[in-house]
């Protein structure tokens, strides 16, 4: 737990740190130079306050940025850049009951039976695992130690953000910060234990992440008008030619946290330690240009940050699914409608410590094997396609959760480290190879450029409900073409051109496994083939001081859209206001549902279907829910289709 004395050196430190800022900017020319040639600091410093109202929890961001920009030209050539960027968000304060110490509150769990649903508070369930009513596993202390160890407190039902439990599988997820409540805390990937300090001003941690970049560049010259260009520090290095959502663009990780995945991705990437090096070779008899580079991300492997239980942007809802299930398997808990003791009656279970639930989270660490390293070759044909030719070797940056974890069989007393489809599991972050690349061109009979990105990737790792340890490694393949094109609309404006951008992105899941089971589908929830199409319509008014937008984005599968307009007005050169609304409609909600493995049976023979011809044998017969699986069904926009947000974002440059 924190103490005062280390919360008040880190508001002392963020405090400094921001007045620093604000004097790099008055004291610009009298920072250190490096050298007789080098030349003065050039400093741009900004504010930012971005404040969200959202329909269902009220303010649901309060957010205060300061950044400054500054860049050097140093002796013989080099050159330093840097970005210091700082943020306070004060709705963890300012709305506690929903984001801060006040959070959640006591909950029930739900069972279901042919007279109607039966309501029982948390940690009452009808049924209680253990080797006494014959569920297969030993060791229920939750019972014996309920409430001093996992009270009703703090909690709220997991899903409650998107879904009701309408009979299937729910649990109880502490959401406040872990210095209030350290349930199910585990550092997840550089979230998931963090403090209320910690998620107010994010960018303090001990990764530095208020340096957003820091390098040195110099471009060496070589013979034959060829050149070598170097960048080591800290820094984004992007491959990708689309937004919102990414195909090659994934050298660094993203930080969806800050707002899901509608920031713009120079604002959410994670900036890393790498070394990049880039051979430049110039025009040759076909092309125009012709480079060629390396990348080595020799940073300690860092994951996508899904956003922590309790705060306002949990991507996919994943951040509470992997604190709810951290939770069981530290303390117990109780399950909604998980045993199956007759004909159309699923009753909540309590299970004790170590039964279900995410045990060990393994995060890599840092060795020679494991950075990562990529290759890039791009050039420009004389008649002006731009193309690149991509290969990379990486940690995912997306956890995989491999089931059939450590449990005791009743039956025989014996302690298994594995056990199929037993839903207890260790998070891992598999290696991927990717190979890929992307053109642009201009289509000038129709005043149009295309940009186009693709890339096949191996060794990620999936939900799969039909394997043993239920997940799979499969081949993916993904794409993107964007369409953008300048186009005058009268009724928008009669003097500027409207910008309309579109883009269409796809993914192939290979070897793809999808079954029949005696109660449902059971493999895979992400879907075989997926198309998520965009839609960017962009107006300049007013000698472009004024630009209205509205942006769409729809997912196919899980026929789940987002609606985001948005008008933006440079109200001087130095200020500008924007003021917008993000909006989600789903009406494929019943799709949604897949096997949650309540009848994978491991704890013979109440999960088993009533009738089933052979209950102790462990496997899936599909019995469904929204939970937990259903979230990748349902996409980012699907599982956040109850946060609809009008916002208001004030920038002061300095």
């Amino acid at each position: 737990m924190q103490t005062k004395h280390t919360t008040g050196r880190r508001l002392t430190l963020i405090a400094a740190a921001l007045s620093t800022s604000f004097a790099t900017q008055a004291w610009g020319d009298d920072l250190p130079s490096t050298g007789k040639e080098s030349s003065p600091w050039q400093v741009d410093t900004t504010y930012e306050n971005h404040t969200v109202y959202r329909g269902n929890t009220g303010l649901a961001k309060f957010r205060n940025t300061l950044q400054a920009e500054l860049e050097k030209k140093a002796d013989n050539g080099w050159g330093i850049h840097g970005i210091l960027r700082g943020s306070w968000d004060g709705v963890y304060r300012m709305n506690s009951s929903e984001y801060g110490k006040d959070a959640g509150g006591a909950i029930n769990m739900q069972s279901t039976t042919p007279g109607g649903d039966l309501i029982t508070p948390w940690g009452t369930g009808p049924i209680t695992n253990s080797a006494v009513n014959g569920l297969g596993l030993t060791n229920n202390k939750f019972v014996d130690t309920y409430p001093a160890s996992n009270p009703n407190a703090g909690m709220r039902v997991l899903g409650d953000r998107w879904h009701g439990i309408d009979g299937g599988v729910a649990f109880g997820v502490p959401v406040r910060p872990c210095n209030v409540d350290s349930r199910g805390c585990r550092d997840f990937g550089g979230y998931g234990d963090q403090t209320l300090s910690e998620l107010e001003a994010p960018e303090f941690n001990n990764r530095l992440d208020f340096v957003r970049e820091l390098y040195a560049k110099k471009t060496f010259d070589l013979d034959d008008g060829k050149n070598l260009f170097l960048k080591f520090g800290k820094q984004q290095v992007v491959w990708g030619r689309s937004d919102l959502f990414r195909v090659l663009d994934v050298i660094n990780p993203v930080d969806y946290s800050r707002n899901n995945i509608y920031d713009e991705l120079s604002d959410i990437r994670i900036p890393m330690w790498i070394a990049q090096a880039e051979y430049r070779m110039g025009a040759s008899d076909t092309m125009q240009d012709r480079n060629f580079q390396v990348v080595w991300n020799v940073d300690k492997f860092r994951a996508n940050n899904l956003g922590q239980c309790g705060s306002p942007n949990v991507i996919l809802d994943a951040g509470c699914f992997f604190r709810g299930m951290a939770n069981l398997w530290d303390n117990g808990g109780t399950v909604s409608n998980f045993a199956n003791v007759a004909p159309g009656t699923l009753l909540a279970t309590n299970f004790g410590p170590g039964q279900i639930g995410i045990k060990d989270v393994h995060l890599p660490d840092w060795s020679l094997a494991n950075t990562q390293l990529g290759m890039k070759y791009e050039g420009v044909t004389k008649d002006g396609l731009s193309f690149s030719m991509n290969a990379l070797t990486y940690r995912s940056q997306l956890p995989s959760l491999h089931g059939g974890k450590r449990a005791t069989n009743s039956f025989t007393g014996v302690s298994q480290n594995a056990w199929p489809y037993l839903i207890s599991f260790d998070m891992e972050f598999p290696r991927v190879n990717l190979i890929g690349g992307s053109m642009d061109f201009q289509v000038p009979s129709a005043g149009s450029a295309v940009r186009v990105e693709a890339a096949f990737t191996s060794g990620e790792e999936f939900s799969n409900t039909a394997r043993e340890q239920l997940y799979s490694k499969n081949n993916v393949f993904r794409s993107v073409i964007g369409i953008d094109r300048p186009t005058f609309i009268p009724f928008i404006s009669e003097t500027s051109a409207t910008l309309i951008s579109g883009q269409l992105f796809y993914q192939h899941i290979f070897d793809h496994e999808w079954t029949q089971g005696s109660l449902g589908p059971v493999g895979m929830p992400d879907w075989k083939d997926n198309f998520i199409g965009t839609l960017l319509i962009k107006g300049f008014l007013r000698n472009g001081t004024v630009s209205p937008q509205i942006i769409l984005a729809h997912d196919f599968q899980a026929r789940a859209t987002a609606f985001a307009p948005q008008v933006e007005w440079n109200v001087t050169n130095d200020l500008k206001l924007t003021f917008g609304a993000n909006v989600k409609l789903a009406d494929g909600r019943d799709r949604w549902n897949f096997d949650d493995c309540r009848s994978c049976n491991p704890f013979a023979p109440f999960t088993a279907p009533n009738g089933d011809s052979n209950p102790f044998t462990s496997y899936s017969r599909g019995l469904s829910g929204m939970e937990p699986l259903g979230r990748f069904r349902a996409g980012p926009i699907g599982a956040a289709f109850k946060e609809n947000d009008i916002f208001v974002r004030v920038n002061y440059k300095f």
